[in-house]
């Protein structure tokens, strides 16, 4: 399975936290939406922008289990949509369903302010969940 993420996904310490590996990851944007702060929160929402561009990568590779997972780690304001990439292709992305903030996410000030805890929270999250501790990937 493929994934459009612009987000915390973004982070190989965050995919490592939850999926124990990296999957391939290729660069790719979406015209028509934005990637926007939300209120008391860390991490953003995928919302429709007339105008607007959502960088972010597509991750690839994803297995059944691992789609299951991030469905899971997702849920709560989020809905798994597919999109239109500026490519043309289509793409599952979870978009978010709920109130933003005006201005949009930044992902350098979350890698300042906030990565290595949500890191941790992101692990936690795993066993509290059911998932365990992410398995290895001695790859």
């Amino acid at each position: 399975m493929d994934l459009f993420v612009y987000g915390t996904l973004l982070f190989p310490e965050v995919l490592i936290a939850l999926l124990g590996r990296v999957p391939a990851r290729q660069p790719a944007s979406a015209v028509g939406w934005r990637v926007a702060a939300l209120p008391g929160r860390p991490y953003p929402g995928l919302v429709p922008h007339p105008g607007g561009t959502a960088l972010g990568q597509v991750i690839s590779g994803l297995v059944e289990s691992e789609a299951r997972l991030l469905d899971d780690y997702e849920d709560g304001g989020y809905r798994l949509t597919a999109i239109t990439l500026a490519d043309g292709r289509s793409c599952p992305s979870y978009v978010w369903r709920a109130g933003v903030l005006a201005q949009d996410w930044s992902l350098d000030r979350f890698a300042a302010d906030q990565l290595a805890g949500y890191v941790l929270e992101c692990a936690r999250w795993r066993v509290v969940a059911g998932w365990g501790p992410p398995p290895c990937d001695d790859r």
